[in-house]
C-alpha cells in the first residue's frame, strides 16, 4: 500500500479538525476559564499531529506537537489564558492550515514558521514545567490506572488472540534471547470510523518501523479488504517498550484504544513440550507477563454510542464521496432526463394506451430520483460561513474595532458547484461591512451607539431560491459622497444622476473600480471588490441588491438558485430556432400589439404598468434570417428581469414551460453574447439558453 491512496482522506480530515480548533478558540477567548474546550482543541490537535507523522509531513507535525505543548499546560493550569498566548495559538492554526492548503495543492506542505515557534517556545519557557514532561506524565498515570485497575481483577486479565504454529514459536523464544519483547497487540477501532484499511495501514506503517510483523489476525489480506468488525490483532517483536509501543499506536486517528500484551517465554517453552494439549487447556495457561492498555480520549462517546445501538437507536451512517463520482453521477442523470423528454414527446405522438402509461410512471420515477440526486449535492452553507469568525476576529484587532459576528441559517443547503463560488464573494462582502460600514468605537460611542457592531450572516431558503443576507448596523452607505465619486470617475452623467433613486445609488457601489476608501489599505480601499461580487453572484444565475439608511446599517441580499445543472425555462421560437429563457428571470409574458411600441431616444419600448420598458428584439441580437417578414399586427414579448431593471424580449411564440438539463457550449464556443448554454428538447433539436443578465447590461 502507498501513502497517496489516503492523501485525499488526510486532507480533508485535517480540514475539519483545523476547522474544529479554531470555533473551540473562538469560545476559548469568549470564555478563559474553561478548560473543557481547551481539552477539545487539545484533542483535535493530537489527532492532527499523529495523522501528520504518519503521512510524513513532519514540519506539519512538529509544529502541532508545539501547539500541543503550550494548550496541554493550559488544560493542567500551568499557563493561564490570555489574549497574546491566543494570539500565537490563533496564528499556528493559520500557518498549519496554509500547510495542509499547500499539501491539497500538490506541495510538500513546508512553510518558514520559525518566529511563531520562537513565541510559542518562550510561552512554554515562562513556566516552571515543560508540557512535553507534562503530557508523558499524564498518559503514563493513565496506563497506570488502567493496569492498576487489570490488576485488582486477576479473572479478567487478557489471554493470548493469536494461535502460533512451531516456526512462529521458534521465533518468539528467539527474538527473546536476543534481548527483544515479544508482544500481541490489539486495536481497537471507533465503531464510526471510516476507511478502516487506512487506519490499518497506518498501524502497520508504526509497527514495521520499530520492529516486525509475525503474523495478524484477520490476515493482511482481509485487513486490507476490510473483513473484520472493529478490532485486529498483530503479533509484534520489537526492542520498543509496551508503553512506546502504545502512545505510538495512539496517535492514530480513529484508534479508540490499544492493549499491548507482553508474551511470556515460558509459556512457549512449556507448550512445545506438549503439542496436543487441547486448546482449551493452553488458553488457560497464564500467557501475559504485562499488559498496557490505552484509551482515546473520545472513548465515552463511543461507549454512549455503543449503549444507544443497545438500546435500539440506530446510529448515524455515512460515508465520503468523492465530488467527482457525484459529478459523474449528475451528468448520467442528465442524460436520461434528456430520453426523458424524447419518450414522452414520441408517446405523446403515438398516444398508445400502456405506452402513455409507462411513460408517466417512469417520468415520476425520474422526479423522485432527480430530487435524490440533487439532494446529494446539497451542501450546508456552514462550509462556507464557518471560515468567517476568525477572519472578522483578526480584521477587528487590524481596524482596532469592537465587531460580534452573528451567524444564523448554517444549515442551509445549497449545491456544491454554487457553494465552490460563493466563498470568495461572500469574503468581500464582510470585509466591506466590517471596514466600510462599522465605525470605529469613539465614532460610535459619540453617535449613542454600543462600541461594539454587530455583523449578520444568514441564509435561509425561499422557493427554489437560497438567500443569504450581510447585515451590519454600521455607517450605512453616504450617498453624497458615493454620488460625488461615481461623478468624478464619469461612472454616471450629471443629468443621470438628478433622477437616480437611493437604490440605484447605492448600487453604485459594485461598479467597476469604485471605492470611497479614503486610505488604501489591505483591507480594502483599492478599487476592486464589490463589482467582481457582483459578476460572480449572476454568473451563478443570482443577483445582490443593497438597502441601506445612513447611520443604521445596511443590508447585502444575495438570491442564489439551488442548483444549476437542471433549470426551468420557458421555450419561445423564433422563425423555425428554438430558444430557452431561465423562468428565474421571467415576470411574465404579454402579448402586445404594434401599435403599444413607442420610440424614446432611439429605443424602442413599450408601457408595463406604468414603467417604461425597453424592447430587445431576439432575432436581431441573434440574427435569426427569416424566409419572409412577420407582419401580423402583434408582438409576443417575455417581460425579464435584472435587480431594478426591466426589458421585454420579443419573440414570434411561446411553446409552454419546461425542465431542461443545462449543458456547456465547449471549448470552442466561448463568450457566446447572450448565451449561457444549451439543451437537447425531447425531440432531439438543440435549444440555446438566453443569458437575461447579458442582455440588459
Amino acid at each position: 500500500m502507498e501513502l497517496n491512496q489516503y492523501l485525499e482522506m488526510f486532507i480533508e480530515e485535517s480540514k475539519e479538525h483545523l476547522q474544529a480548533c479554531s470555533e473551540h478558540l473562538l469560545e476559548l477567548e469568549k470564555n478563559p476559564e474553561d478548560l473543557t474546550i481547551v481539552g477539545e482543541i487539545f484533542r483535535s490537535a493530537h489527532t492532527l499531529k499523529g495523522m501528520a507523522a504518519t503521512m510524513g509531513f513532519e514540519d506539519l507535525a512538529d509544529l502541532t506537537h508545539k501547539m500541543e505543548n503550550i494548550l496541554d499546560a493550559i488544560r493542567n493550569s500551568k499557563i493561564k489564558v490570555n489574549a497574546e498566548i491566543l494570539d500565537v495559538v490563533f496564528e499556528s492554526v493559520d500557518h498549519l492550515e496554509e500547510m495542509v492548503f499547500d499539501i491539497a495543492d500538490g506541495g510538500d506542505g513546508k512553510r518558514n514558521v520559525q518566529a511563531t515557534v520562537e513565541k510559542l517556545k518562550r510561552i512554554e519557557a515562562g513556566e516552571p514545567a515543560t508540557t512535553d514532561t507534562e503530557e508523558i506524565m499524564a498518559e503514563q498515570e493513565v496506563a497506570a490506572a488502567v493496569v492498576a485497575t487489570e490488576l485488582e481483577q486477576p479473572a479478567q486479565r487478557l489471554e493470548l488472540k493469536l494461535s502460533y504454529d512451531d516456526f512462529e514459536k521458534t521465533v518468539i523464544l528467539q527474538s527473546s534471547e536476543q534481548d527483544f519483547n515479544a508482544f500481541e497487540i490489539t486495536v481497537f477501532l471507533r465503531e464510526d470510523c471510516l476507511l478502516k484499511a487506512a487506519r490499518v495501514f497506518m498501524v502497520f506503517e508504526i509497527l514495521e518501523k520499530n520492529g516486525d510483523v509475525i503474523k495478524s489476525s484477520p490476515t493482511v489480506d482481509k485487513l486490507e479488504e476490510e473483513q473484520f468488525d472493529s478490532e485486529f490483532h498483530v503479533a509484534f517483536i520489537s526492542k520498543e517498550s509496551a508503553e512506546d509501543l502504545q502512545k505510538m499506536l495512539m496517535k492514530v486517528s480513529e484508534v479508540d484504544r490499544v492493549v499491548v500484551n507482553k508474551i511470556s517465554r515460558d509459556v512457549f517453552v512449556t507448550k512445545t513440550t506438549a503439542i496436543d494439549v487441547p486448546v482449551e487447556e493452553v488458553q488457560s495457561q497464564p500467557a501475559v507477563q504485562e499488559t498496557v492498555t490505552a484509551v482515546s480520549e473520545e472513548q465515552p462517546k463511543t461507549a454512549a454510542a455503543k449503549n444507544n445501538n443497545k438500546s435500539g437507536h440506530a446510529s448515524s451512517k455515512t460515508i465520503r464521496v468523492n465530488i467527482e463520482r457525484l459529478d459523474i453521477l449528475m451528468n448520467l442523470f442528465e442524460e436520461l432526463a434528456i430520453d426523458r423528454g424524447r419518450l414522452l414527446t414520441i408517446a405523446g405522438d403515438v398516444n398508445h394506451g400502456e405506452l402513455n402509461e409507462t411513460v408517466e410512471r417512469m417520468s415520476r420515477t425520474m422526479g423522485d430520483l432527480q430530487n435524490i440526486v440533487l439532494t446529494m449535492r446539497m451542501v450546508p452553507v456552514d462550509t462556507v460561513f464557518n471560515r468567517f469568525p476568525k477572519m472578522v476576529r483578526q480584521l477587528s484587532r487590524d481596524l482596532n474595532k469592537k465587531i460580534e459576528l452573528n451567524i444564523v441559517g448554517a444549515e442551509t443547503e445549497l449545491d456544491r458547484t454554487v457553494i465552490d463560488e460563493i466563498g470568495d464573494p461572500l469574503v468581500h462582502l464582510i470585509r466591506n461591512s466590517v471596514d466600510h460600514g462599522i465605525e470605529s468605537p469613539e465614532v460610535r460611542r459619540a453617535k449613542g451607539k454600543p462600541e461594539e457592531g454587530t455583523v449578520e450572516l444568514r441564509a435561509y431558503h425561499s422557493g427554489n431560491y437560497v438567500f443569504i443576507e450581510i447585515e451590519d448596523d454600521g455607517a450605512g452607505i453616504n450617498r453624497e459622497k458615493v454620488l460625488a465619486k461615481a461623478l468624478s470617475k464619469g461612472i454616471v452623467t450629471h443629468e443621470q444622476s438628478l433622477t437616480m433613486t437611493d437604490k440605484q445609488i447605492n448600487e453604485l457601489i459594485m461598479a467597476s473600480g469604485f471605492s470611497t476608501a479614503d486610505v488604501i489599505s489591505d483591507v480594502s480601499g483599492r478599487g476592486v471588490g464589490l463589482d467582481v461580487v457582483k459578476t460572480t453572484i449572476e454568473s451563478l444565475g443570482g443577483n445582490i441588491s443593497i438597502e441601506s439608511t445612513q447611520n443604521v446599517g445596511s443590508v447585502f441580499s444575495i438570491q442564489l438558485p439551488l442548483t444549476l445543472s437542471i433549470i426551468s425555462v420557458m421555450l419561445v421560437e423564433i422563425e423555425n430556432e428554438i430558444y430557452a429563457i431561465p423562468l428565474s428571470s421571467i415576470i411574465e409574458t404579454s402579448i402586445i400589439r404594434h401599435s403599444d411600441i413607442l420610440n424614446a431616444h432611439n429605443q424602442k419600448v413599450i408601457d408595463f404598468r406604468g414603467k417604461v420598458v425597453p424592447l430587445v428584439f431576439l432575432e436581431e441580437i441573434f440574427e435569426v434570417p427569416r424566409a419572409e417578414q412577420k407582419d401580423d399586427g402583434f408582438h409576443s414579448v417575455v417581460i425579464v428581469r435584472k435587480g431594478d431593471k426591466l426589458a421585454g424580449l420579443v419573440v414570434d411564440s411561446f411553446i409552454g414551460q419546461q425542465e431542461i438539463v443545462l449543458k456547456s457550449l465547449g471549448n470552442y464556443l466561448t463568450n457566446i453574447f447572450a448565451i449561457s448554454g444549451a439543451t437537447i428538447l425531447g425531440n432531439g433539436k438543440v435549444a440555446l439558453i438566453v443569458d437575461c443578465n447579458a442582455l440588459m447590461k
